[in-house]
């Protein structure tokens, strides 16, 4: 997690560099040049992201995609891995550990909002967008 620490800083003190760096095509925003009035958005991807928490204070927003038991064990069991799963490894490590996680990620103190995984990513994509769109224009 030092290297994803590390990263979010290099974006934080200075977010246009940081993109052409890593060879991100900025899109202009508006007319305005002076970098302390553009509005730069990251977005920080993973499971594990709310439990550590020299991470907590870098985030403005949290969205966590929840599935219940049956539709994770059902979509685990459809993936094709180099090296199968062995019989009982979601019941006996995979779903006990996502529990564990999930429990330290509640007890973290982040405003988590929960996306239902069980809609289209479209509708996921469009839920968190909206959500993102009134953030910004409320901080306008």
């Amino acid at each position: 997690m030092e290297a994803m620490r590390s990263t979010i800083q290099g974006w934080i003190e200075n977010p246009v560099k940081f993109a052409r760096s890593h060879g991100v095509t900025l899109s202009p925003s508006s007319n305005d040049t002076d970098p302390d009035k553009q509005i730069h958005i990251l977005i920080v991807e993973g499971f594990l992201l709310y439990n550590d928490r020299s991470l907590l204070d870098f985030y403005d927003k949290c969205f966590y995609i929840s599935i219940p038991y049956e539709e994770c064990k059902r979509r685990r069991s459809t993936r094709q891995y180099t090296v199968p799963d062995p019989p009982g490894l979601f019941d006996g490590h995979v779903w006990p550990m996502y529990l564990k996680h999930r429990a330290e990620m509640e007890e973290c103190g982040l405003e988590i909002e929960y996306l239902d995984g069980l809609k289209s990513k479209e509708e996921m994509y469009n839920q968190v967008y909206e959500d993102i769109q009134n953030t910004v224009l409320n901080r306008l």
